[in-house]
């Protein structure tokens, strides 16, 4: 008797007493557990209670019949899977086919053969063993896959985000600019960006101390966050306090639009600032360019004239806009206050 016998439990359902105590004799003999049922119903009410691992089933049994009892087995997802074999008369091919189409995995004839029976048992056993290993394998194999989906998730994310303001950061910034870049060069379509910078951050730290200092970026990013709509639009933390806003087929005008509406987002905020030569709040300068871009161009070009553009506003007197627009001609550089009253 091995170990893995005596662990293996049997229903034998049969409505004869006599077969039923021979097979089961024949199988305590072999170690196995052995659990009867002298009905369907019987059988059926027993598996409420517990499951076994395998089932021999009489066909041919008053009231519920094995078919039967076998079709209600595989419609239930706690049974489905106990493979049954059907006992049966040697000359009933035809409930033999019906049971094999029901779900049963094998058949045995009456009178029994002990060999037989054993080996079809131990074979059908095996299987199912065999069966449960591989369900565990894939199991585990799918928490494997699943926790390294959410490792590379995660290394993802701290690749591509910011970690103090969880906006993209400036390794996303330049990939999606390029990708963006590339892809509105062969359609000819117009690239607006927006530079910002907090105005006088150095001096908002200095006098609230840099943990105000950081809650301060992470309110703003998530304010810029809000006012840009489009999935393939970007906001990033282009640097310290500086923010960068890609807005792919986007002409001036609306880039402006995004601008202002960006503006009036922080201004919401109301986050004090008491050192500031342009308000009692925080506030941005923006700057923004638009290009088409061209095969003889390089982004940086984009980039510098946003830059420029964000340099003229904070000259302007910062808590303002200025916007370049090169898809126009002749180009100029404008500067406006963003017509909300800090």
């Amino acid at each position: 008797m091995s170990d893995s016998q005596q662990s293996v439990n049997i229903l034998i359902v049969d409505d004869v007493p006599t077969n039923l105590s021979i097979l089961a004799q024949t199988l305590r003999d072999q170690g196995f557990t052995v659990w009867v049922a002298k009905s369907g119903n019987k059988a059926l009410k027993q598996l409420s209670h517990a499951l076994p691992d395998l089932i021999l089933l009489d066909i041919q049994m008053p009231g519920m019949d094995g078919l039967e009892t076998c079709a209600r087995l595989k419609a239930d997802p706690r049974t489905a899977d106990i493979p049954v074999i059907f006992m049966t008369a040697l000359g009933d091919q035809v409930n033999k086919v019906k049971g094999l189409s029901l779900g049963a995995v094998d058949y045995i004839t009456k009178p029994f053969e002990e060999a037989e029976v054993l080996a079809r048992v131990r074979v059908h056993l095996s299987l199912r063993d065999l069966t449960l290993k591989l369900q565990r394998e894939i199991e585990v194999r799918k928490r494997t896959e699943a926790k390294l989906a959410e490792a590379n998730a995660s290394l993802h994310r701290l690749a591509h985000v910011d970690g103090l303001t969880q906006v993209a950061n400036r390794y996303r910034f330049d990939q999606e600019i390029e990708q963006a870049w590339r892809r509105l060069q062969r359609e000819h379509q117009m690239l607006s960006l927006i530079l910002c910078d907090v105005d006088h951050f150095k001096r908002f730290n200095d006098h609230y101390g840099h943990q105000a200092g950081d809650d301060c970026l992470r309110q703003v990013a998530q304010a810029i966050q809000k006012a840009v709509h489009r999935p393939d639009d970007l906001v990033a933390r282009y640097g310290g306090e500086e923010f960068a806003i890609v807005l792919p087929s986007t002409p001036a005008q609306g880039a402006v639009k995004v601008a202002i509406a960006i503006c009036s987002e922080v201004l919401n905020l109301q986050i004090p600032h008491e050192v500031s030569s342009v308000s009692q709040y925080i506030t941005l300068s923006l700057g923004i360019a638009t290009v088409i871009p061209q095969a003889e161009q390089e982004i940086d070009t984009l980039i510098e004239l946003t830059d420029q553009a964000l340099y003229q506003a904070k000259a302007e007197g910062r808590n303002m806009y200025c916007y370049q627009d090169l898809s126009q001609q002749p180009p100029s550089l404008t500067c406006s206050p963003t017509s909300i009253l800090p």
